[in-house]
């Protein structure tokens, strides 16, 4: 059986071995280091614990774990304040009119604001999943059970959620966006300034990057024709966060481009469907599959289960599920439709 749980420093081998087999985008937020990654899980279960270190926002990370063979087969994170206290920098596209009464002639012209409008909103992050499983139903249980937890905890989060989406990245390492602006700034490839955005403080960014706005008409034709378009690989998660009511704004990633989609946190699918219900057994496995979370902060537990509800606000599941969630007859558990 597959579920979501926090992550522990007992998956932090596991956790970094999957941190190893992805590309530098997908991974940014998640450490490929032992020491930086045991912190980050650390610090997630402080948050979980109700006792993060003063003045530091709460951030979690939750793994996808065979609950028969302990394999973690991939992670999904939440920062509740974007930036964790520092500002979240990002380019927000905007037009100018350029124009000579003269020459008669007008045009309008995008460029990119260098911006950080978006820090302290809640922002899903550090999601990982291994090849094998991302055309499998836990894909869609390890990124909604992240917006389960949500719901149960939803005084942790703020009134919008943004996500940041893998932009446009070759084969062979390169990315039209960064190759045509950032690296001419920062002098890096840009792997190292991305895994020094998810590890390091922000300040660098506002050092190096150009505080004017950006003629988007100066980057290359591919950096233009990149701008704001998704990784092909993020495809099926950027249709899924599309269903969960996100949309692309008119923000997108600083170094490579990629979308930036935004919700209200209340209008997300999942918290609109999702209800509290009361948990009892069934010897059947028929019933509708759902979602189900049951347990508060460490204790948070959710898989994909058969679903057979009563008149009476109860819903009973498998006895497998039972065990799956750690929860007994007669405990508050959430459920929510695929």
């Amino acid at each position: 059986m597959w579920r979501v749980r926090p992550a522990k420093l007992d998956d932090l081998q596991q956790i970094l071995d999957i941190a190893g087999a992805q590309t530098a985008r997908l991974s940014s937020t998640l450490p490929k280091t032992e020491e930086t990654l045991a912190r980050k899980i650390q610090h997630s279960l402080a948050s979980l614990a109700d006792n993060a270190p003063e003045g530091t926002p709460r951030r979690f990370l939750f793994v996808l774990e065979n609950t028969d063979t302990g394999e973690i087969a991939g992670t999904a994170g939440i920062d509740s304040r974007a930036g964790n206290g520092h500002p979240f920098y990002n380019y927000r596209r905007d037009y100018l009119i350029h124009a000579s009464h003269e020459l008669n002639v007008s045009r309008r012209v995008e460029v990119l604001y260098p911006s950080h409008a978006l820090t302290d909103l809640t922002l899903l992050c550090s999601f990982t999943l291994k090849e094998q499983h991302r055309n499998t139903p836990v894909f869609e249980l390890l990124s909604r059970a992240r917006m389960m937890f949500i719901a149960s905890h939803r005084e942790w989060f703020t009134n919008r959620t943004v996500v940041e989406i893998q932009g446009v990245q070759h084969e062979n390492g390169s990315v039209p966006f960064w190759d045509s602006l950032g690296r001419h700034f920062f002098n890096m490839d840009f792997e190292t300034a991305d895994q020094y955005s998810g590890q390091l403080s922000k300040t660098f960014i506002a050092e190096l990057m150009p505080p004017n706005p950006v003629y988007v008409t100066l980057l290359s034709t591919e950096a233009q024709e990149a701008l704001g378009q998704p990784h092909p690989l993020t495809e099926p998660n950027y249709q899924l966060l599309q269903r969960e009511g996100f949309q692309p704004g008119c923000y997108v990633d600083i170094f490579d481009g990629g979308p930036v989609m935004e919700v209200r946190t209340d209008s997300l699918k999942t918290l609109v469907t999702s209800q509290p219900k009361t948990l009892h057994g069934s010897h059947q496995n028929d019933g509708e599959t759902c979602l189900i979370s049951a347990g508060e902060g460490e204790h948070f537990r959710c898989l994909l289960t058969p679903v057979a509800e009563t008149l009476a606000d109860d819903v009973k599941v498998p006895v497998s599920t039972w065990h799956g969630l750690e929860s007994s007859a007669g405990d508050p558990v959430r459920i929510s439709p695929l």
